[in-house]
């Protein structure tokens, strides 16, 4: 992956510098200062710069060399909106890229995320979804969700949801978070945790 190296007096200049060779925009870049020195004698500060649409290339790179190892053919859609990237994988073998409960497009998450780590050294926001698994998933438990809260609030009796991963939690505490009438917490011990959806006292 492409990383450029700028040397200067100041964060401004060398920036500026980035951005009229490189000709894109600032948002399209990761600034990182690998060294800053301001003493009496010197000022001087060295950055590294690293573009969005090389992240996204080789993140491509990285996908289509796994799942061709996988013995499968896939083509790519990317997204990309302020500093999160989503890529859809769409495949003969779509079954075989999600996996149980989505298990396998989790661990190829994982994966990807942690081969541009080792690359940039920086945690960068890739989600990975095969053709609309994830979104029709979050609109399933959104859905589940609610219409749970609503017996709750309605019986006074709490509900315990079948067991979730974090991001799974996270949507569902996140969607009930301004209910009047429930409240959510979660329990158990990882991988059985689920949450658990109880009445609010009026």
């Amino acid at each position: 992956m492409q990383k450029y190296i700028y040397e200067g007096k100041t964060y401004e200049e060398v920036k500026e510098k980035a951005l009229t060779e490189l000709k894109v925009a600032e948002e399209n870049l990761i600034i990182n200062i690998l060294e800053e020195k301001n003493t009496l004698l010197k000022k001087s500060i060295k950055i590294e710069v690293i573009n969005y649409n090389d992240i996204i290339d080789y993140a491509k790179e990285v996908i289509i060399e796994i799942t061709k190892l996988m013995g499968l053919t896939a083509n790519l859609e990317v997204r990309r909106r302020d500093e999160n990237i989503t890529i859809k994988i769409f495949s003969d073998h779509n079954a075989v890229l999600i996996g149980k409960n989505g298990y396998t497009i989790s661990a190829l998450q994982t994966l990807v995320r942690q081969i541009i780590y080792n690359e940039i050294n920086q945690n960068i926001s890739i989600i990975l979804d095969v053709e609309n698994y994830k979104e029709k998933k979050i609109k399933n438990i959104e859905y589940l969700a609610k219409k749970t809260a609503r017996e709750v609030a309605k019986t006074k009796v709490e509900a315990t949801l079948d067991s979730m991963n974090s991001y799974e939690r996270r949507i569902v505490h996140s969607i009930l978070s301004e209910d009047k009438y429930v409240y959510t917490e979660s329990i158990g011990e990882e991988p059985n945790r689920c949450v658990v959806i109880k009445p609010k006292e009026m």
